[in-house]
């Protein structure tokens, strides 16, 4: 016996596709269980890459980043600047161009002095990669987008009361998606085929969506040359 199977225009007949067939099983369970299950998978990854859109503090970074376990690389946006990251375990590296790092937060007026001496730090550190010291500001702000456990144990929690949102599709791959709060809290589109990894996320309260991608790929992660880098030796300006 055949099941009738309901579209938006109706009745469109019969049909026997399972629509787990074939899967990990992830649509079976519950959206607590699949919040669990694909956390797990997303730690005992080796590596993944993070690309899209994350607002935090009133800010938006657009990110393409590729993580591991002791480290991260790749690029950050933000407003009319971008910037490399680099991390090899707890050296964190910086790399953009001269407007990037002539643009001073700072107060009041500068003098002509003043100016002319940022001009030369800005020359100085373009299209090097600027190693940040561990008890600067920037290295508090920056080192989480290259820390892995740290980012996605952050943004793979829904908030919200967990409910599931069906059979989807992203890139070619067929996911179920899991949201919270009735989709306020964000959604999860989780993969049906071979491990249960998070494939997109949309996080509450338009702070951005992120794709994750490249599940388990090996990418090298070595630090720049000397030639390639400044020790700053001091807090770094702040940009």
């Amino acid at each position: 016996m055949c099941a009738l199977v309901v579209t938006g225009t109706g009745l469109t007949g019969c049909s026997s596709e399972d629509p787990d067939a074939g899967t990990n099983g992830v649509g079976k369970l519950t959206a607590a269980q699949i919040q669990t299950k694909t956390k797990q998978a997303a730690e005992a990854a080796k590596t993944v890459r993070l690309s899209g859109t994350v607002v935090t503090n009133g800010t938006t970074y657009t990110l393409d980043m590729s993580l591991k376990d002791d480290g991260g690389t790749g690029s950050v946006t933000s407003k009319d600047s971008t910037f490399r990251l680099l991390r090899v375990g707890e050296h964190l590296y910086l790399k953009a161009d001269a407007d990037f790092w002539s643009h001073q937060d700072g107060s009041g007026g500068a003098s002509s002095t003043d100016t002319d001496t940022d001009t030369d730090v800005a020359d100085k550190l373009s299209g090097m990669y600027v190693k940040v010291p561990t008890d600067d500001p920037t290295y508090k702000r920056f080192s989480g987008f290259t820390d892995k456990d740290v980012l996605l144990d952050g943004l793979l929690t829904l908030q919200g009361t967990l409910a599931t949102d069906g059979y989807h599709e992203q890139s070619g791959v067929r996911t179920f998606r899991i949201t919270g709060g009735d989709g306020s809290g964000g959604s999860l589109d989780v993969s049906l085929e071979g491990t249960a990894y998070p494939l997109l996320l949309v996080r509450a309260g338009n702070a951005g969506t992120l794709r994750l991608t490249d599940w388990g790929k090996d990418f090298a992660l070595t630090e720049p040359t000397k030639k390639e880098t400044v020790d700053y030796g001091q807090q770094l300006p702040s940009s």
